[in-house]
């Protein structure tokens, strides 16, 4: 095989954010900008975010000859890619043709055939002992306690069993995000972040409906409310949220807003003890079984305010059916009665476990000690969602890391297993350079997390979590896509598993921030403002 070259990958790397940087450089100058140069700036956003996931991978690739193959594999990918996008535009991005070229040997030799084939798995992740240990765990628990259900709630459109919850919580899965001095196991720094990633890259891998969601939202209400939230609400709030003794969703998407937040219509009127909720949300994924909604709701009638009018509630309700619910309001304490909330299901062609809902509001009292930072949080609450949302979009990349490498473990045995035409699929030159790509991807994917948690510790890496989701939910359609093209027909069947992780990869370029939204009004403004 081929020696990895770590210098070359250094060099072509370099080229290609040479040629990103004067396409960015142009898109600047462009006439109307981003707006009006879409195209442009989506494909520089991507590509931007592949150049920076290669650069990222050579200390990865310093660490042995698997790791090297993998960097350079990587690098040689992105870059292919690149010039696929820049070849009869070189005016667009404002270089000269052949601006590439130099890097034509480098890809030649490392996206070879051969040199794929030669990938034969991911490579070691490099983590310390104590992340092996919450990776080793929270594989067992994916292993024995989700994967044997994911099917069967996939097919039937079922609920998470409680036994999961309670399970997670015992594991203190639920406290991940949550200082210690309110009940969590939370420690900050980096390992705070990388622990996120792991255990989410491992419930996800299990199932990504079932498990690889679960700890999610209590970590957005926690976030959220470590960022605002009085001493008295943290006191009240996170420790059962840690404990998973109350379990919340979050209600933000509104049927006309989704990633434009500041066009909220879900007003909060004030009244005699509380506020009073009236409006619909969508999206409220996990809804029904929910204790509490986290939402965000406009409190400043004025909506030229746009978001600076929007504050943000912990709203307590009942656990509804997760088939639809009708909720009706107790008066207790003094507090408004008759309030309604109804849930209505969003059936989807994945993703099935946590459930999705439409959910309207009708005069629902929220008491006042549930605001977010109470007169403080006022106006507040567009920052305590970003707050919460914070680590979302990291995530994200970890959920899409472990659906591709089930998806990459379920084709690679079946590789071994199925035989056709006299030998197994997996001996085949094709099904061996498709794995090897695959491996390639997922490790420089998950790798790349690591470096976001890190930056992301010591308060950096917005852009690059941005960047980090924009690649790799896109290339887990890819690597689900071909594990299910492997198995063949069986991969069209419901029976293997393969298939649900194809319908549930769709999903992740689309939830947390989706991929069109994130590459033109986060990744390519943060790129052109820079220029």
């Amino acid at each position: 095989m081929t020696a990895p070259d770590l210098a070359a990958a250094a060099t072509v790397i370099d080229l290609a954010s040479q040629v990103v940087d004067s396409g960015v450089k142009a898109l600047a100058a462009a006439p109307g900008g981003i707006d009006t140069n879409q195209v442009l700036a989506y494909d520089l956003a991507h590509a931007a975010s592949a150049v920076a996931m290669a650069k990222g991978l050579l200390d990865y690739g310093a660490k042995g000859d698997t790791e090297g193959s993998i960097a350079c594999a990587f690098a040689a990918d992105a870059v292919a890619d690149l010039a696929g996008k820049v070849f009869g535009r070189e005016a667009e991005f404002g270089i000269e043709p052949g601006a590439l070229d130099g890097a034509r040997g480098f890809i030649g030799t490392y996206r070879a055939a051969e040199f794929l084939a030669g990938i034969t798995d991911p490579g070691p992740r490099h983590l310390d002992g104590d992340f092996e240990m919450v990776q080793d765990t929270f594989r067992r628990f994916a292993d024995q306690k989700l994967a044997p259900i994911a099917e069967h709630i996939h097919r039937t459109n079922g609920d998470i069993p409680e036994d999961i919850i309670e399970g997670l919580a015992e594991m203190g899965a639920f406290g991940l995000s949550i200082p210690a001095e309110y009940g969590g196991y939370g420690e900050g720094g980096e390992g705070e972040y990388i622990g996120m990633v792991v255990s989410t890259e491992e419930l996800s891998r299990g199932s990504l409906g079932a498990g690889g969601s679960l700890i999610t939202r209590p970590e957005i209400l926690a976030r959220a409310l470590i960022a605002g939230g009085t001493e008295e609400q943290k006191h009240e709030w996170l420790p059962k949220l840690a404990a998973a003794e109350v379990m919340n969703a979050v209600a933000v998407t509104e049927p006309d807003f989704g990633s434009d937040v500041a066009g909220v219509k879900v007003t909060a009127t004030p009244t005699e003890g509380g506020w009073l909720l009236n409006g619909v949300k969508t999206w409220c994924t996990f809804g029904a079984r929910a204790d509490v909604l986290l939402v965000l709701a406009r409190t400043d009638p004025d909506r030229s305010k746009g978001h600076r009018g929007l504050s943000m509630f912990i709203v307590p309700k009942d656990r509804g059916d997760s088939h639809g619910f009708e909720l009706v309001q107790r008066a207790e304490g003094g507090a408004a009665g008759g309030g309604k909330m109804e849930g209505r299901p969003i059936d989807t062609i994945g993703y099935r476990g946590m459930h999705s809902y439409e959910v309207a509001l009708e005069d629902w009292f929220v008491p006042a000690e549930n605001l977010i930072g109470m007169d403080g949080g006022l106006g507040r609450g567009f920052y305590y969602q970003m707050a919460g949302f914070e680590n979302g979009r990291l995530q994200t990349a970890a959920r899409a890391i472990g659906v591709m490498q089930a998806a990459y473990e379920a084709a690679r045995q079946y590789g071994q297993d199925r035989v056709v035409f006299g030998s197994p699929v997996g001996d085949y030159q094709l099904t061996k350079a498709k794995l090897g790509r695959m491996a390639v991807v997922i490790q420089a994917s998950r790798q790349f997390s690591y470096v976001v948690s890190k930056l992301m510790a010591k308060g950096e890496g917005q852009a690059e979590a941005s960047m980090v989701k924009a690649y790799v939910c896109k290339a887990a359609e890819w690597v689900t896509r071909e594990a299910m093209q492997i198995h063949g027909g069986m991969g069209y069947a419901e029976e293997y598993d393969v298939s649900r992780y194809f319908v549930d990869a769709r999903v992740l370029s689309i939830f947390e921030g989706a991929d069109e939204t994130l590459c033109l009004k986060v990744i390519a403004k943060k790129l052109v403002s820079e220029a």
